[in-house]
């Protein structure tokens, strides 16, 4: 499986580069942007898996640029908005109700947290990837299965 890919989007390159610190051990691919009209062009070309979030960039709003992509991507792209300006609970239930994000932490976040939760929705994705095999292939399957475990006598499924 290929590596996943996450944009990161902070105006600040010191919080840029302190959240790729903290997936380096994940080896994930990160691409990174300083404004919200290059994170918009980069979500476009790169395709990232998630996206991670400033709310105030220059150019383009990160409430706006999350509602982009949670339009734009049906909500199969999660972005996850991490902040230092917008604190509180109105601006966190703004954020997921309204703009699509996926989580929402405040500046300064824990660490642990951050990491997990962003596992946690790149999991999801990974699991929703998967498909189902089509319904006949599993009444098949069952049919057989079923066939193996009646008993010889009377050759078919046991009643209770």
């Amino acid at each position: 499986m290929a590596s996943k890919k996450i944009l990161i989007v902070d105006y600040d390159g010191g919080s840029r580069e302190a959240l790729a610190r903290l997936f380096q051990p994940y080896k994930f691919q990160i691409i990174s942007a300083a404004d919200g009209l290059t994170a918009y062009e980069k979500f476009q070309l790169e395709k990232p898996d998630l996206v991670i979030i400033e709310a105030i960039l220059p150019k383009l709003h990160g409430f706006d640029l999350t509602r982009r992509i949670s339009q734009e991507s049906q909500g199969r792209v999660p972005v996850v908005i991490v902040t230092g300006l917008y604190r509180g609970p109105q601006y966190k239930h703004e954020a997921l109700a309204l703009f699509g994000a996926s989580d929402y932490f405040e500046k300064p976040y824990d660490s642990e947290k951050l990491v997990q939760a962003v596992l946690n929705l790149l999991k999801e994705k990974i699991d929703i990837g998967f498909e189902l095999p089509e319904p006949e292939a599993v009444i098949e399957y069952l049919r057989r299965k079923l066939k193996r475990s009646a008993p010889d006598k009377g050759g078919g499924v046991p009643e209770n």
